[in-house]
């Protein structure tokens, strides 16, 4: 059968464990609404037939382990839960799951916050619960794998700092960051995507020296670093 929407109504539940059976259809977001929303300690749906989406509402459960693995979810799992942000929840045991929390989703959204997307001029869909990473402004991806190729927020008033995962985005092609104020080094793990062409970072406030790692690019063709106040460029 079904979850009932009424399950919400359990107001001093501690643990709800319904795994390993036949459960079918998709999460109420009442669920979020389990133990009053603090009281609940475990919420084990695992090994069951559930799909759909995962709701948000779950992640107001205060202190909880959610567990769902098993299951036949087809949609992206929220951003929230699978970053464990802005979230109450404990644990949630399909973060390291590549299809419902997609890596490189998740290297986007640190990258957002290092550069406090916040500020930005336009950051259309970032962060959202359920919009595809692939419709966040200035992003591109390219074949059914959904990878992004490109990234262009030039003079978009980002600020803050690069993060290291930009180092998980293996397949990108090109990077223009131009015309911000992000600060501090570059990271090394930028010198590890192999596949660039264009790297575009002219005009920002980075410091210090150029990863090693841009020399060893073979496929780049394009550089900018320019009006920067980088000390070493490979």
């Amino acid at each position: 059968g079904t979850i009932p929407s009424l399950v919400g109504n359990l107001a001093v539940l501690e643990v709800l464990d319904l795994s390993n059976n036949v459960l079918k259809g998709s999460l109420p977001s009442e669920l979020g609404l389990l133990g009053g929303g603090a009281s609940l300690k475990r919420l084990d749906l695992s090994n069951n037939t559930l799909f759909g989406v995962v709701p948000s509402q779950i992640g107001q459960l205060q202190g909880a382990s959610i567990l769902l693995e098993g299951n036949l979810f087809d949609k992206t799992a929220p951003l929230s839960l699978c970053m464990l942000r802005s979230v109450k929840v404990k644990a949630f045991d399909i973060t390291n799951d590549v299809t419902l929390c997609p890596l490189e989703r998740n290297a986007l959204s640190d990258f957002y916050d290092s550069a406090k997307g916040a500020e930005w001029t336009n950051g259309s869909l970032w962060l959202d619960e359920y919009a595809s990473y692939c419709d966040w402004k200035g992003v591109t991806c390219e074949d059914d794998m959904n990878h992004v190729v490109k990234v262009n927020l030039t003079n978009n008033g980002l600020s803050g700092r690069l993060s290291e995962s930009i180092g998980n985005l293996t397949f990108m092609k090109e990077l223009d960051l131009s015309d911000n104020d992000i600060k501090g080094s570059i990271p090394l793990e930028l010198g590890k995507l192999s596949n660039l062409v264009y790297l575009r970072l002219s005009y920002n406030a980075f410091t210090g020296a150029a990863p090693d790692g841009l020399a060893e690019m073979k496929g780049l063709q394009l550089l900018q670093l320019q009006s920067n106040r980088i000390t070493k460029i490979p």
